[in-house]
């Protein structure tokens, strides 16, 4: 008897440990990927293909405006974002009513932030960038958790950027190493990489745990590798990301914004991870 008891109740505990693991939100969302699985094909574990009829809401969230350039013009207004024919529409538009939101720009984003996340594997994200002066758009990386503190310690890892006219994209990481410290070449932590910008590009990023390999329609164009003899500070790339993508406009780095050029846009006709 005392035997069956035993048994009853380690499995009702063993039961209650499982269905505990089996609603834990970060299973839910957060995909980590197994230890050696890097040495092994490609599985896609996460995509989108925007084939509805609307950004849909279990994948993404606008990103809502903030006090930084990137994000200052940042809105949750319709004429922003489009999606139709199997592709996102992310806009930088002029205000169309300064009596009720007084910023002379609005742009459009959209991030997975505690909807997806995922680390190491590999990310590709398939659209076309338009141009104007001004214009900035942006396909890019942050931590899902803080696991080492404020920005900019837990690091960042901006897949694409692209300025005004330009033929050529960045592929760049920023984190406490590169700009408090300012160990940007040690290792270099930027890299260009030159496109057709009329044409739908790949833009895309394989992740390990000891190197970020940047790529353009496939082919590898940037790499930072993790060193063990620096600042423990230069990979903070040992937690989950979740993916951003926006159409800014404006700001320090980017330079003036010609209204007589807008609206601009960028295109995404999908979204896949693997692992």
């Amino acid at each position: 008897m005392n035997k069956f008891l035993q048994i009853i109740c380690f499995g009702l505990i063993l039961f209650s440990s499982c269905t505990t693991l089996r609603l834990t939100k970060d299973n839910q969302y957060i995909y980590l990927q197994k230890e050696g699985r890097e040495n092994k094909k490609w599985k896609l574990v996460w995509e989108d293909d925007f084939n509805g009829a609307a950004i849909d809401s279990s994948k993404w969230s606008k990103i809502p405006s903030g006090g930084s350039d990137w994000n200052k013009h940042m809105s949750s207004n319709s004429d922003c974002y489009d999606q139709s024919g199997g592709k996102l529409y992310l806009r930088g538009i002029k205000n169309p009513d300064t009596l009720k939101d007084p910023r002379p720009y609005l742009t459009g984003g959209v991030y997975t932030k505690g909807k997806f996340a995922f680390q190491y594997g590999k990310i590709e994200i398939y659209a076309k960038l338009e141009c104007a002066q001004g214009a900035w758009p942006a396909i890019w990386m942050l931590a899902e958790k803080d696991k080492y503190g404020k920005y900019p310690k837990n690091g960042e890892i901006d897949i694409m950027e692209h300025l005004n006219l330009d033929n050529i994209i960045y592929q760049t990481t920023h984190s406490y190493y590169t700009l408090d410290l300012k160990e940007k070449t040690n290792p270099p932590h930027s890299g260009t990489a030159k496109l057709n910008i009329a044409e739908y590009n790949k833009f895309g990023l394989e992740w390990y745990p000891d190197k970020l390999i940047f790529t353009l329609n496939g082919k590898e164009t940037f790499r930072y590798p993790r060193k063990p003899d620096v600042d423990s500070s230069q990979w903070p790339y040992d937690q989950p990301f979740y993916v951003m993508i926006d159409q800014q406009l404006g700001g320090a780095w980017v330079g003036k914004i010609n209204p007589d050029q807008l609206p601009v846009q960028m295109i995404i006709d999908w979204v896949k991870v693997y692992q």
